[in-house]
């Protein structure tokens, strides 16, 4: 069995588009591509290589595919592109895309039973970047087994979020957690069942 976690970038009001910077994803009109770039310090290089240190397989909406293959096989070792283009990238797309970046699998038929299928197998753990759409599937056919939330201390009020309508109410568990130099404040969950509710209300 393989662990699927969601690791993504956000903003304090839940944004998770485009961190790398302008026109990486401008849908919507989204004029704040880049909000992620000035807040990065050392702690937060350590974590990521230490992330990126064991093996892993992506699983990628086409959008973040595109993106992604744009830039990393052109990237050098020292720029961190080796963990990225060594993984197997399984892509999930409405159509057909030629998939031209090594070691890329189109995921035929259904998305949530291939994906399913995939956690099943023997392998790495499978990571899913980015993805926004995809994502919302992943969590509505209860496929995530663990959240890893970088949370950067800015607003935005507008754009794609991370809990949106894929979103199904549950409770979650805090595993890890550390802050940067910059108050980015980087948690991993794994979820904890059914919400349960409750009231302070005097009796």
């Amino acid at each position: 069995m393989r662990t699927l976690s969601v690791q993504t970038f956000l903003t304090v009001d839940g944004v998770m588009q485009a961190p790398g910077g302008p026109g990486e994803d401008d849908s919507g009109n989204f004029k704040y591509g880049g909000w992620s770039v000035n807040y990065w310090d050392e702690r937060m290089g350590q974590i990521m290589g230490e992330a990126m240190s064991v093996p892993f397989d992506l699983v990628l909406g086409r959008k973040t595919y595109d993106i992604f293959a744009s830039h990393w096989p052109h990237a050098t070792e020292e720029q961190g592109a080796k963990p990225l283009n060594d993984a197997t990238k399984y892509v999930a797309s409405r159509g057909r895309p030629k998939l031209e970046w090594s070691n890329s699998v189109l995921i035929e038929g259904n998305v949530a039973e291939g994906i399913g299928a995939l956690k099943r197998e023997d392998g790495p753990e499978l990571r899913a970047l980015g993805s926004g759409n995809l994502i919302q599937t992943l969590m509505r056919h209860n496929l995530v087994d663990r959240y890893e939330l970088w949370v950067f201390p800015v607003v935005i009020g507008s754009g794609k979020r991370l809990f949106a309508d894929g979103t199904v109410p549950s409770g979650l568990k805090l595993v890890d957690s550390a802050v940067s130099t910059t108050g980015v404040v980087i948690a991993t969950y794994e979820p904890a069942g059914e919400l349960v509710t409750g009231s302070f209300a005097l009796e």
